[in-house]
């Protein structure tokens, strides 16, 4: 593929791929990347989420405590998958060939492609549904399958030229959604200011059975949204110099996390104004229908508005690093145009389909939660090779896939390294049986911990004591290790592997 990407206008297609981004290329900020993160979140999905505390029965305040909670849990896992961008130059599924093999990376892969097809048609369904819903109230617009469709259409359209042009052009939309989502959800203050009652009770108090079950849920929830942003870090990290401070790319990447309180407060806020006014969207677990029933009239077209940029950057986000990895994945017959071409479309299909003809809306949320049960304890992996690596990496063995070729640092057994293998696959496996979606998805041992879904916790946690158990027991070569690292001695001044050879 070509790795040449001089021309950096907004009207010119991004040609580069995974391959390493070279050091005159990377131009970009950790502002930048606070851009991109908040802007794929400053969504009224993310507003969905916040409605959950209420779903779920607890009080405003508890649900204050159980969002911030998560958020802040979640922005600190996260924050170390924004640095494998810069330091080596390409994406994290490919910089996780560190840790689970050159081949073994494909599960970083399929993780990204899974998550951002689920989290590109969520977030076009539930723009599409706001958008015709304001337009409706706004100026009548009759709210059939037609119209919805139109509306996912247009979204999805967009979305998927913003993506083939590339970081450069989705860059300059997140800059814009990011002030101007922030404005519209900041102006629903004084829209709903004077029907917002701060002491809603909910229906389950402290001290009451169930309470803690919907508070942790709540948490988890809330937890999973910059969870969900570990497998595409590195796609727009990579444009960041590898010389930039690691704690300030990191304090972008929580700090991003930090203002999703917006639209997380927002829909919490405007939840309890529903389960009020009207209780039986909240009975159906129909937020969108809700708040546009209680908006006051001026408000619609902000709500348009919201659900236009929201839907057109949360979308870019997701669908730009999977078309990305999937050039690498197959990289003599897709380039990156042509892999977010095919996605795009296949995504596209996946939305109409899952929409009008299977109704798959609700499972397509349970099966994201499923996604990221499963990727949690990848990232975990991935964190934990990087402090024991101390940050040591050579990015051109990465790219051996890529090349068709054999060998280097990270080839391991076949181009598997079953360390970190061994240590995802079991700890994926009893996350999911952990789960506990009541009316969606409930796993073998849903229920072992009195109905709270202790999914995530279990998954981290088993991730972490396998993982270091398997390298103390069994330790990585020395050449994965930097030439100062006194694991690595017996090798050469650059640590150098086996010798790479044509596939």
């Amino acid at each position: 593929m070509n790795n040449n990407n001089k021309q950096r206008s907004l009207s010119s297609i991004e040609t580069n791929g995974v391959e390493q981004i070279p050091d005159h290329e990377r131009d970009a900020r950790p502002s930048d990347l606070f851009r991109l993160i908040f802007g794929g979140a400053n969504t009224f999905a993310t507003a969905v989420l916040g409605s959950f505390p209420v779903l779920f029965g607890l009080s405003f305040q508890a649900g204050v405590w159980a969002i911030v909670l998560g958020v802040v849990l979640g922005a600190l896992i996260l924050a170390p998958m924004g640095l494998f961008g810069p330091l080596n130059g390409t994406n994290n599924a490919v910089s996780s060939g560190a840790h689970f093999g050159v081949h073994g990376r494909i599960v970083g892969s399929f993780l990204s492609l899974l998550t951002a097809i689920a989290f590109f048609s969520l977030s076009v369904w539930s723009s599409g549904d706001a958008l015709v819903g304001g337009a409706k109230r706004l100026i009548g617009l009759p709210e059939t399958d037609l119209t919805l469709g139109l509306a996912y259409g247009l979204f999805a359209i967009l979305v998927l030229t913003v993506c083939i042009y590339g970081f450069r052009f989705m860059l300059w939309v997140n800059r814009i959604a990011v002030w101007a989502a922030s404005a519209l959800f900041l102006l629903g203050i004084f829209a709903f200011a004077p029907t917002f009652d701060s002491q809603f009770a909910g229906t389950v108090a402290m001290g009451q059975a169930g309470f803690w079950a919907a508070f942790i849920g709540a948490a988890l929830v809330a937890m999973s949204n910059p969870i969900s942003f570990g497998a595409f870090l590195g796609d727009w990290s990579r444009y960041i110099p590898r010389e930039t401070p690691k704690g300030r790319i990191m304090l972008a990447v929580i700090a991003a996390q930090i203002a999703t309180l917006i639209p997380f407060l927002f829909g919490l806020a405007t939840a309890t104004i529903v389960a009020i006014k009207a209780p039986d969207y909240i009975a159906a677990n129909n937020y969108v229908g809700g708040l546009l029933a209680v908006s006051p009239s001026w408000f619609f077209l902000p709500v348009c508005l919201i659900a236009v940029i929201g839907g057109m950057s949360t979308g870019t986000t997701s669908l730009y690093g999977t078309g990305l990895d999937m050039s690498s994945v197959f990289p003599r017959v897709l380039s990156r145009v042509k892999a977010t071409l095919l996605i795009g479309v296949m995504s596209i299909a996946f939305i109409f389909i899952g929409r009008f003809a299977a109704n798959l809306v609700q499972s397509v949320s349970t099966f994201a939660v499923l996604i990221i049960t499963c990727t949690t304890p990848w990232m975990v992996i991935m964190i934990i090779g990087l402090l024991v690596r101390r940050g040591f990496y050579c990015p051109d063995d990465l790219q051996v896939f890529t090349r068709g070729e054999k060998g280097g640092r990270y080839w391991f057994t076949h181009g598997w390294n079953w360390r970190g293998l061994g240590a995802w696959i079991p700890s994926a496996l009893v996350g999911l049986c952990f789960v506990n979606l009541p009316g969606q998805f409930v796993g073998p041992l849903g229920n072992l911990a009195g109905g709270i879904d202790i999914s995530l916790p279990v998954t981290l946690g088993l991730a972490s004591v396998v993982y270091l158990t398997l390298l103390s027991l069994f330790p990585e070569p020395a050449t994965v290790f930097g030439p100062s690292d006194p694991r690595s001695k017996g090798t050469d001044s650059l640590g150098k592997p086996a010798i790479r050879q044509a596939a």
